[in-house]
């Protein structure tokens, strides 16, 4: 600059130079960090979004075979309990109603044991009552790794004394709850 304040002859034009090297240097710059992300930010990025992916659908595959495990395990216990609640023959009963106990959890097991114990056996032994329940179908309503609810068709037949059998078809509702590995049934109803 001169004295005066007033630029001199070629001063403006190395500002302008000088700011265009500037834009220039910083143009390379930006280049190399674009370049430095796409190589070593973006590979990782989507190794993460597809371990995610893959990490998702393999829990969601496990959970859809842990639903299905249920639901078999559990209409399996359904019917083998409710067979095992319904049948007896009046010189095992107490024996036959006993083994169906270990397969009842929390208050069903209570009102069923007094029920058995104070109805069904006493009358058993004294009419020469026996039962005989099959379980034509069965079918899962809902089921979780810990919690399940079956509907039964059952088909019981009744033979009292000497008299000729009675048969008699009806449907049940059965929860159950899985217990140290075991499912057992917490209600019984009709339905």
């Amino acid at each position: 600059m001169s004295a005066g304040g007033s630029p001199r002859a070629g001063e403006c034009g190395d500002t302008e130079t000088a700011a265009k090297a500037s834009a220039e240097s910083v143009k390379p710059r930006r280049h190399i960090r674009r370049q430095r992300i796409i190589t070593y930010v973006l590979p990782g990025v989507l190794a993460l979004l597809l371990a995610c992916a893959a990490g998702f659908l393999k829990w969601q595959e496990s959970s859809a075979r842990g639903a299905d495990t249920a639901r078999a395990e559990s209409v399996r216990a359904a019917t083998d309990a409710t067979v095992a609640l319904l049948s007896y023959r009046p010189d095992t009963v107490e024996k036959d109603l006993e083994a169906a106990r270990s397969r009842l959890t929390g208050p069903f097991l209570d009102a069923y044991t007094k029920l058995t114990h104070e109805v069904v056996i006493p009358g058993a032994k004294q009419k020469q009552i026996s039962a005989v329940a099959s379980i034509p179908a069965a079918a899962s309503t809902s089921a979780s790794a810990r919690h399940a609810v079956v509907l039964l068709f059952v088909n019981q037949t009744i033979v009292v004394g000497h008299d000729a059998p009675t048969s008699t078809a009806s449907s049940v509702r059965v929860t159950l709850d899985k217990v140290d590995d075991r499912w057992l049934v917490s209600q019984f109803d009709p339905v």
